[in-house]
């Protein structure tokens, strides 16, 4: 009997035994903050949940990450200081805003570099320059993963843009970049900078006259709804690459290192796949829904931007060069159809 009992005993402590280290298990897991500023219904928010999921699934659930769009925890530069200070632990942005703490990064946004998206790709992944750049990031406080797919950057009006003629005076929405700026003054726009959230009101009062972005993030804005002429000047190819705060990738173990690097990729060969094979699809939506596409022509517009490449290089010397050389590579070895 006694036995019996002590047996018993036995098996009793080892089922709460079993339920304690499940339940340690699950306190055990840790949950990561990513943030951006993109609508829920964007493939920024598809991609960074895909990330999430691909997380989960290869640390084995130890951690876990949550995704904030719309700027719910900050804007985009705002973003970028949390990552350094560890208060968020992933984002996705242009370069243009980690080119406040890395200067060179303004380059990437020169215009015209490239005129398809394998040469994108291609550029991003492969040029010297570029990987150097990246490489200056964790001594800033974060580290570059991947390159999350944006596109073009095109825009979105109240008025027809047919030249630059037509610019000249209007107010148009970009973000706080050194280069953006230079080439829409070049342009003929009187920029005006603000939070990516802000600018649908912005237009619909009245306070500019439209905004710059690419295909995928004026449609889940919703822009063309109140800038409703989106004229396709493919001005700037913007890639959002996905960094990690450097505080948190140095508590992870090698082992969660490489799943994270492994979520990564896939969601940026994910995003990739779904931003440049849907382009046509979403101005067609657009187009149902009143909005007003024309594809101008880009001589008119590339000789008013002609003065941007000196007046970078008067600033930054041969990293100009260096990164011109890249990009006609590049076109090069895949040429625009």
């Amino acid at each position: 009997m006694q036995r019996r009992l002590f047996i018993r005993q036995l098996a009793v402590a080892a089922l709460a035994a079993g339920a304690l280290g499940t339940a340690a298990t699950a306190y055990a897991q840790t949950t990561l903050k990513f943030s951006h500023t993109d609508q829920p219904g964007g493939a920024r928010q598809k991609a960074a949940e895909l990330f999430a999921q691909k997380v989960e699934q290869y640390t084995q659930g130890r951690y876990k990450v949550q995704v904030f769009p719309a700027g719910q925890l900050a804007n985009d530069p705002k973003a970028v200081e949390q990552l350094q200070l560890g208060g968020i632990d992933f984002t996705v942005t242009g370069t243009g805003t980690y080119a406040t703490h890395i200067p060179t990064l303004n380059l990437t946004a020169l215009p015209f570099l490239v005129e398809s998206y394998p040469q994108g790709w291609k550029l991003y992944d492969e040029s010297k320059w570029m990987q150097a750049q990246f490489a200056k990031g964790p001594e800033k406080g974060f580290r570059f993963l991947s390159p999350f797919e944006a596109g073009f950057r095109s825009m979105t009006t109240k008025d027809p843009l047919v030249t630059p003629a037509d610019a000249k005076g209007k107010k148009l929405r970009s973000f706080p970049n050194e280069m953006m700026r230079w080439q829409l003054d070049a342009m003929g726009f009187n920029v005006q900078i603000m939070p990516l959230p802000e600018v649908y009101l912005a237009i619909q009062q009245g306070t500019v006259s439209g905004q710059e972005n690419p295909i995928d993030t004026i449609y889940a804005n919703k822009f063309y709804e109140v800038a409703p002429y989106v004229t396709l000047t493919q001005h700037v190819y913007s890639p959002i690459p996905m960094t990690i705060s450097e505080k948190t990738w140095q508590k992870l173990s090698p082992a969660d290192r490489e799943a994270v690097q492994k979520a990564a990729k896939e969601a940026s060969d994910w995003s990739r796949k779904e931003v440049s094979s849907n382009d046509d699809r979403l101005l067609a939506e657009m187009t149902a829904k009143g909005a007003k596409v024309s594809r101008p022509n880009l001589g008119p517009w590339r000789d008013a931007v002609k003065p941007v490449t000196a007046q970078a290089k008067e600033k930054y010397g041969a990293d100009v060069d260096a990164i011109l050389g890249d990009a006609e590579a590049v076109r090069k070895a895949l040429p625009a159809k």
